[in-house]
């Protein structure tokens, strides 16, 4: 039996007549870029997040781009967000000439710990930061109530990375939806994938759209009149149709990967840590299904594929340790918490179409591997 960690074929499969039609609609509409169905695609995604603005751009990596290139981040200012997530956080902030301020994780969720943000607040000179950046790991938000008090405190603008939690909820609200600005990801591995990249950035703040807007096409507005420095960021027509076909079941996808993650929590209950919903299951979206191994992880990861599992290792660097941001001067043992999830953390195979059968087949290798 071959389980992956995300079978996007199946699901894609089950659409397959739904996708080619609106995929052959685009072709021979001959509005590739900026086509009709971004606009409609942006009015859906603005609706189901309870958002003004959803502005559709070409990765999650962009959006968050873009997002700070709207807050007017550059060389000289600082953003602060976690040491432990996928790259484009702290990436985004050092391409613009910024630098990334790395502050440690809560143990339970993985996310930024409003604890650590605080004592940074408290303790350095905050003129030079021009936003807090949490990330919503795995599918669960970040403590969004202490982080925006903090932020109001300080007059911090929040950019929320919610590429991994489309739907989350906390009882700040949904995740993306209560900072200034909110970015998301439509990798194919996400619970709301494309047939490629695409991504997109929500605001309530009217000049803060305007401005992503017009930073998405080079600045320009109008076409060829250029009052900013912009890039390319849009989002393909093509993107915009598969992700229309999906969105109507991107819920009932989410109830699916929670009552999977529910059957994992009881059968692994005392053989490995399982995650910790701080706002309750109902409340995660399981973009990943991320336990903790405490001894011999390489191991477990070699059992489970020697039974046809697959698994993966998300994050086994933290920034602080990662070579290109050796100049920040981050030693390891700054931020503990960070350095024992990149080393014990281990995700999972978690989709809606995972059947009972195969999940049986995990939790059976798991057991026995973990003793």
């Amino acid at each position: 039996m071959k389980i992956p960690m995300n079978d996007v074929g199946a699901q894609h499969a089950a659409l397959g007549a739904e996708l080619e039609r609106a995929v052959l609609e685009v072709v021979r509409g001959g509005h590739y870029i900026m086509g009709p169905q971004v606009a409609e695609l942006e009015g859906a995604l603005a609706s189901y997040l309870g958002v003004k603005h959803a502005i559709g751009v070409s990765s999650g990596t962009d959006a968050l781009l873009v997002a700070l290139m709207g807050l007017g981040v550059g060389p000289g200012d600082q953003v602060l967000t976690s040491t432990y997530s996928f790259f484009a956080s702290a990436g985004a902030a050092a391409r613009l000439g910024a630098t990334p301020v790395l502050l440690d994780i809560d143990p339970d969720s993985f996310n930024l710990d409003p604890t650590a943000l605080e004592a940074w607040l408290a303790g350095n000179d905050v003129s030079r930061v021009k936003a807090i950046l949490p990330v919503h790991l795995f599918g669960q938000c970040a403590d969004m109530a202490r982080i925006l008090e903090l932020a109001a405190r300080y007059r911090i603008p929040v950019v929320e990375d919610a590429a991994q939690a489309i739907g989350a909820t906390c009882p700040a609200g949904r995740a993306g939806a209560m900072g200034v600005a909110g970015c998301y990801s439509f990798f194919p591995s996400k619970n709301l994938g494309g047939i490629g990249d695409g991504g997109l950035v929500v605001t309530g703040d009217d000049a803060l759209a305007d401005r992503i807007r017009r930073l998405r096409v080079h600045g320009a507005e109008p076409k060829y009149h250029h009052a900013l420095i912009g890039g390319n960021f849009r989002l393909d027509t093509i993107q915009a149709a598969a992700l229309l076909v999906k969105l109507p079941h991107l819920e009932a996808w989410h109830r699916a990967r929670r009552e999977r993650a529910a059957v994992y929590d009881e059968a692994l209950a005392g053989v490995a840590t399982t995650p910790r919903c701080t706002w309750g299951r109902e409340h995660h979206v399981y973009n990943q299904y991320v336990i903790r191994v405490a001894r011999d992880r390489e191991r477990v990861r070699s059992a489970l594929a020697a039974g046809g599992v697959a698994s993966a290792v998300f994050y086994p660097v933290p920034f602080h340790l990662q070579e290109c941001f050796r100049s920040l001067g981050y030693s390891r043992g700054d931020f503990p918490q960070a350095e024992a999830a990149a080393d014990t953390s281990l995700a999972l195979p978690i989709y809606p179409g995972m059947t009972a059968e195969q999940q049986a087949h995990v939790i059976s290798l798991l057991r026995a591997a973990c003793g």
